[in-house]
């Protein structure tokens, strides 16, 4: 019999379950908004409103035992310096669930688990620093590679498209004979 135990096993062993909602709760920090399956949304609501609930406590002890779960100090930080001061005057009730229908591969139901008063910039705001970096990255390599062009290569490159322009004009000649051949 299977009394008093919480909680789905979500067809997981305990350790990849774990690791399931740690890394759904660090997604779920970071972005304050995801989508997953109900089922996992449901489990994931108890895992982070602990979490947040120690957040508001800014003690060593209390950072301590979040970066045991989180294992981030980056969403760590977020915890205790933007979400913990976010809820110091909310009793629990942290995290929204709300249903977004079926997914189409196997009709599994899906939910939004999203942070109450939730930051709307938060989502998707890493990586659009990321690609600016990236890009911004990219843009200072080609100015440095187009002036640092050594002189060498350039009349090697002049020479190859000499070449190549010989080569067809000598087709194009050699067509042109074929051409006044079948002329004729």
């Amino acid at each position: 019999m299977r009394h008093n135990y919480s909680g789905r096993k979500l067809n997981r062993k305990t350790s990849h379950r774990i690791a399931l909602l740690k890394n759904l709760s660090k997604s779920l920090i970071i972005h304050e908004q995801i989508e997953t399956t109900l089922p996992k949304a449901k489990d994931l609501r108890p895992f982070i409103e602990k979490i947040l609930t120690i957040g508001k406590k800014d003690t060593l002890a209390s950072k301590r035992k979040v970066y045991s779960y989180l294992g981030d100090k980056k969403i760590v930080d977020k915890v205790f310096d933007v979400l913990g001061k976010r809820y110091q005057k909310r009793d629990g009730g942290y995290v929204r669930i709300l249903k977004s229908g079926y997914r189409y591969g196997d009709s599994a139901p899906k939910a939004i688990i999203e942070l109450v008063e939730r930051d709307i910039n938060a989502k998707g705001f890493d990586d659009k620093n990321r690609i600016k970096e990236k890009e911004k990255n990219n843009n200072n390599e080609k100015i440095d590679e187009n002036m640092q062009i050594p002189k060498e290569v350039d009349k090697s490159n002049e020479k190859n498209t000499t070449s190549k322009k010989t080569m067809k004009i000598t087709k194009d000649e050699d067509s042109d004979k074929t051409l006044e051949k079948k002329n004729s």
